[in-house]
C-alpha cells in the first residue's frame, strides 16, 4: 500500500492526521476561552464532553490520529537518517534558508508528546476517567465524580500552580514551532500549495497558529494572575 510503502505515502498520512489535530486543537482552544467568561458555561461544555458515547468515540478518534502521526513521524526520521547515512556527520553548518522548527520538528514532537502526557494527567484523568470507571461498574469516589464535570476546578486547581504554569507554557511554545512549519508543511504535502500560495499558507499558518496558542496562553496566564489576587 503506497500510504505505508512510499515516503510520500507516509508524507501524506502525516499530514492529514495533523490537519485533523489542528481542528481538534482549534475547538479545545474555543473551548477553553469559555472559561475565561464563564464557570457555568466551561463546565455546562465539560458535561457535554463528559462519558457520553459520542465523546468517547471522539477521544478513542483522536487517540489514534495522535499515534499514527507520532509513529510516522519516528519513521520518516528514521527513513531520512537512513538515507543519508554518514554524509549526516559531514554537515558543518546549518542550511539556509531552513527554518528552525523544520528541522527540530521530531524534538519538538516530543515535548508536544510528553506535554499531552501531563495534559491527560491533569484533566481526562480526573474527568473523564472516573465517569468511564463509574460507568463500567468500577468504585468511584462520589466525591471525585462529583468534581469529575467541573472542568473549571480543575483549571483552577492547576494554573495556581507556578510550576504548572512555566511547563504548559513551554508545551504551548513548542506545539507553537510545531504548528508554524507543520501547517503549510501539510497542505504543501496534500497538494493544495503553487509558486502563488506557498508564501500565502506560511503567513496564514504564522496567524493561525499565533492566535490559537496566544489564546491557550492567556487562559494559563489569566487563571495564574487570578490565584495571586
Amino acid at each position: 500500500m503506497w500510504l505505508t510503502n512510499s515516503s510520500v505515502g507516509r508524507k501524506v498520512v502525516m499530514s492529514v492526521t495533523g490537519l485533523a489535530l489542528i481542528l481538534f486543537l482549534t475547538f479545545h482552544c474555543a473551548m477553553n476561552v469559555v472559561a475565561l467568561f464563564s464557570e457555568d458555561g466551561y463546565n455546562m461544555i465539560c458535561e457535554f464532553l463528559g462519558s457520553n458515547w459520542y465523546a468517547v468515540v471522539a477521544t478513542m478518534l483522536l487517540a489514534a490520529l495522535f499515534v499514527i502521526h507520532i509513529v510516522y513521524a519516528f519513521w520518516l526520521s528514521w527513513q531520512n537518517r537512513k538515507a543519508r547515512g554518514t554524509e549526516r556527520y559531514a554537515v558543518t553548518e546549518k542550511p539556509k534558508n531552513v527554518e528552525w522548527a523544520s528541522q527540530n520538528m521530531l524534538v519538538l514532537g516530543i515535548i508536544v508528546a510528553l506535554g499531552l502526557i501531563l495534559h491527560l494527567f491533569n484533566f481526562w484523568s480526573k474527568m473523564m476517567l472516573p465517569e468511564l470507571v463509574e460507568k463500567a461498574g468500577g468504585a468511584v469516589n462520589p466525591e471525585t465524580l462529583a468534581y469529575a464535570k467541573n472542568g473549571y476546578h480543575y483549571i483552577v486547581q492547576t494554573f495556581a500552580n507556578p510550576i504548572y504554569v512555566v511547563l504548559y507554557l513551554v508545551w504551548i511554545c513548542a506545539i507553537w514551532f510545531h504548528l508554524t512549519h507543520g501547517f503549510w508543511s501539510a497542505l504543501q504535502t496534500i497538494g493544495w500549495n503553487n509558486r502563488i500560495w506557498f508564501e500565502r499558507w506560511k503567513c496564514i499558518g504564522i496567524w493561525f497558529s499565533s492566535i490559537v496558542m496566544g489564546l491557550f496562553a492567556l487562559v494559563v496566564i489569566v487563571f495564574f494572575i487570578k490565584s495571586l489576587i
